[in-house]
This record gives structure tokens, C-alpha cells and sequence, in this order.
């Protein structure tokens, strides 16, 4: 075997519950709840930071909603996602305000695939987290 034998202490059930509740807050943040102005608005040279941190409200909104439901002494964790989101996206916007990068770059799609997968792996983390500390 490659890896070592390694044990773990988090459920996979939790795990797995935590990754596919966080999944589906962010696609609908992301892609359903995040409007023209806030896609658009937030790469820009200028006025970016109102539509980034309204984009990012919304995954502070929606997180913490679902701590309070599912994991109230969790609280916090919507502040620790608009945390993270608000700088991955704002690295994103920079990149791409400062190098011009339009959608017919490949550097775009680059950046729109590292953005989204930065995110999944923060879902990731929180959701070890979460399914670590039950």
C-alpha cells in the first residue's frame, strides 16, 4: 500500500452528511441566489466590494441558517465560510481585474475551476469539523 494506515475518529456518516448539506448551500449561493450584479460586479476594477460581500452575505446567511437548525453550538461556522469565501473570491476578482482575464481566456476557466474547487475543499474542511466534534 502507498499510505500509511491511518485511522479515523469521524463518522463517515456525519461526513458525508456535512459534505452534501454544505455542497447544496453552495451551489445555491453560488449559482442560484448569486445575481448578475454580484457575478459581474465583484471582478471588477472598481466597486467590487459591495457585490462581493453581498455574494458572500449570502453564504454567511445560508451557513449559519443551517448551523442553527442542524448544529446550533456551531453557530460561528457561517462567519468562518464568509470568511474564506469572501478572500478566495476576492483573489479571483483581483486576478482577474488586474490581467483583464475575459470568459474567452482560458485563464478564466482556470480561475472559475481553482475558485470552485478551493471551495469545495473549504466545505471539506468544515465538514471534517463538524463530523469530528458531533
Amino acid at each position: 500500500m502507498i499510505l500509511p494506515h491511518m485511522s479515523s475518529t469521524v463518522s463517515v456518516g456525519a461526513l458525508v452528511g456535512w459534505m452534501l448539506a454544505l455542497t447544496i448551500k453552495h451551489v445555491f449561493a453560488d449559482f442560484y441566489l448569486q445575481n448578475k450584479w454580484m457575478a459581474l460586479g465583484k471582478d471588477q476594477k472598481t466597486g467590487w466590494a459591495l457585490p462581493l460581500l453581498a455574494h458572500c452575505g449570502v453564504h454567511l446567511l445560508l451557513t449559519t441558517a443551517l448551523m442553527l437548525v442542524v448544529a446550533p453550538r456551531y453557530w460561528f461556522v457561517g462567519l468562518i465560510d464568509f470568511a474564506i469565501h469572501l478572500a478566495i473570491d476576492r483573489a479571483k476578482g483581483f486576478c482577474v481585474a488586474t490581467y483583464n482575464i475575459t470568459p474567452e481566456s482560458r485563464w478564466f476557466w482556470w480561475l472559475i475551476g481553482t475558485d470552485q474547487a478551493l471551495h469545495h475543499l473549504t466545505g471539506f474542511g468544515l465538514s471534517v469539523l463538524l463530523a469530528a466534534n458531533p
